[in-house]
C-alpha cells in the first residue's frame, strides 16, 4: 500500500506590511494633495474675504470707495436680491452689480428690462460673454484679456481725462452702439460708457447710462491709492446722490422656472480640476505598472504532478474541441524524444527529410515503410476523438518500437 506525502502549502494572501510597501506612495500623494488643497483654500479665503464688499476693510473689500463717496455726500447702501436691486433704479441713483456673472439668465434679463429707460446709471463689474450680451445688448467681450493692467485712456469722456491712467486692464470690449470706448487695449476698450438713448433721458440732471467696467482694480481698498483709481471710481460712482451696491447672495433665489443643469451646479474651474486629477491618474498608474521585460521563473507556491497538469491541458483542449492543437502537440514531443534515439539534432527533429530516414533505418522497415511514419508524424489532424486516441497509441507504439533494444 502506498500513500502519498502532502505537499507543503504557501499561503499566497498578501501580508499587511506587503499591502502598505505597495500602498503607501499612493496614500502620501493623497495626503500631499489634501494638504495642498486645505492650504490653498486657507490662504483663498483669507485673501478674498469681502471681496468687493462696500463694508469690508480687507484688502480686496471696497469700504475705502463707499468712505470717500461719503464723504462728498453720496449714500451707499448694499442690497442682497434682485427685487431689491431693480426697485432701487432710478434717474436719482447708480446701480453697481458687483458679480454680473452669478445672476443667471433669467435674472440678468430681468435687471436690464429694469435699469432699460429708468434714468439711472448701471455699472456692471467685469461681465463675462454671456452676461455682458444679455445686460447690455450689442456689446460683446473679447475672450482675450488685456496684457496691461495700467492703461490710459485714450478717449474723450471728462472722467477718464481727469482720472488719469487706471488699473482697468482685464476684459476687453467691442459694441456698434454708440459709446465712449476708453482705455483701450490692442483697439478693444476696457471701459464703456454707453448713454441711454436721447427720448429716455429725465427732464433734469445727468442723462442715463450704462458703464462695462474690465476690471475690479479700481474698487478694491489695496488699489485705490494707486494711479488714477480713486478719480475714476469716484467719478464714475459719484454722478447720482445715491449708490445702490448689489452683491448677488444666497438669499437670492433664482427664479422656480429657472433650471439650471448638473454642470451649471458645478463651480467654475471644475474642468480643470478634473483634468488634473485624470493626469494624476495617469501617472500613477504608469508608475505603477508593470514593466515589460524578459520572464522570471520563480517557484510555484505548490508543487503540481506532471501528470496533473497534462490533465489539466487536456480537458482544455476537449472544452474548446482543438483536437488539431492537441495533434500537434503530441506528434512535436514525439519528434523531439525520438531525434536523439535516431542520431538526429533536436533542431531537426521536426524535418521530415532530416527525420524520417533515420527512423526507417532504425526500424528496418516496421511498423511501415515511410509514408506510413510520414503520415504518422507528420500527417493531418484528427477527424474525431477516436482518431485522436488512435494517433497517440500509434505513436506511443512508434516510440516503444524505437527504444526497444
Amino acid at each position: 500500500m502506498t500513500t502519498e506525502a502532502t505537499l507543503p502549502t504557501t499561503a499566497a494572501s498578501p501580508t499587511a506590511r506587503q499591502v502598505w510597501t505597495r500602498a503607501r506612495g499612493i496614500a502620501l500623494a493623497l495626503v500631499l494633495l489634501l494638504v495642498g488643497a486645505v492650504a490653498i483654500a486657507v490662504v483663498r479665503s483669507d485673501a478674498r474675504h469681502g471681496e468687493l464688499d462696500p463694508r469690508s476693510a480687507d484688502p480686496y473689500g471696497s469700504r475705502a470707495v463707499a468712505e470717500l463717496l461719503a464723504d462728498r455726500g453720496v449714500s451707499t447702501r448694499v442690497v442682497t436680491t434682485l427685487d431689491e436691486a431693480r426697485a432701487a433704479a432710478g434717474p436719482d441713483a447708480t446701480l453697481l452689480v458687483a458679480v454680473p456673472d452669478l445672476l443667471t439668465e433669467r435674472q440678468q434679463t430681468g435687471l436690464h428690462s429694469a435699469t432699460s429707460g429708468s434714468g439711472g446709471r448701471t455699472v456692471l463689474v467685469a461681465p463675462g460673454g454671456a452676461a455682458v450680451e444679455r445686460l447690455v445688448p450689442g456689446v460683446t467681450a473679447d475672450p482675450a484679456l488685456s496684457l496691461d493692467s495700467t492703461l490710459a485712456p485714450a478717449c474723450d469722456l471728462p472722467a477718464a481725462r481727469r482720472a488719469g491712467t487706471a488699473d482697468t486692464g482685464g476684459i476687453r470690449y467691442s459694441t456698434h452702439l454708440e459709446a465712449d470706448a476708453c482705455y483701450p487695449s490692442r483697439r478693444l476698450a476696457t471701459l464703456l460708457r454707453i448713454p441711454e438713448p436721447s427720448t429716455a433721458a429725465p427732464a433734469e440732471g445727468a442723462p442715463g447710462d450704462t458703464i462695462v467696467l474690465g476690471a475690479r482694480d479700481i474698487l478694491f481698498n489695496n488699489h485705490l491709492d494707486e494711479h488714477g483709481n480713486a478719480s475714476l471710481a469716484l467719478q464714475l460712482l459719484g454722478s447720482r446722490d445715491h449708490l445702490v451696491w448689489y452683491l448677488p447672495s444666497r438669499s437670492d433665489l433664482p427664479d422656480p422656472d429657472d433650471e439650471r443643469g448638473f454642470f451649471d451646479l458645478l463651480p467654475s474651474g471644475w474642468l480643470w480640476g478634473t483634468l488634473q486629477l485624470f493626469i494624476a491618474a495617469a501617472l500613477a498608474a504608469l508608475w505603477r505598472a508593470r514593466r515589460l521585460g524578459p520572464l522570471v521563473p520563480e517557484k510555484l507556491p505548490v508543487a503540481i504532478r506532471a501528470s496533473e497538469t497534462v490533465e489539466g491541458r487536456a480537458r482544455l483542449y476537449r472544452k474548446a474541441n482543438a483536437r488539431d492543437r492537441a495533434a500537434t502537440a503530441l506528434r512535436s514531443a514525439t519528434r523531439t524524444r525520438l531525434a536523439p534515439l535516431v542520431g538526429v539534432p533536436v533542431t531537426q527533429a521536426h524535418t521530415p527529410e532530416s527525420l524520417l530516414p533515420a527512423l526507417a533505418a532504425q526500424l528496418h522497415g516496421a511498423p511501415g515503410d515511410g509514408q506510413t511514419l510520414h503520415t504518422l508524424l507528420f500527417g493531418p489532424p484528427p477527424g474525431d476523438d477516436a482518431a485522436l486516441i488512435a494517433l497517440a497509441d500509434q505513436l506511443d507504439a512508434l516510440e516503444r518500437e524505437v527504444r526497444r533494444p
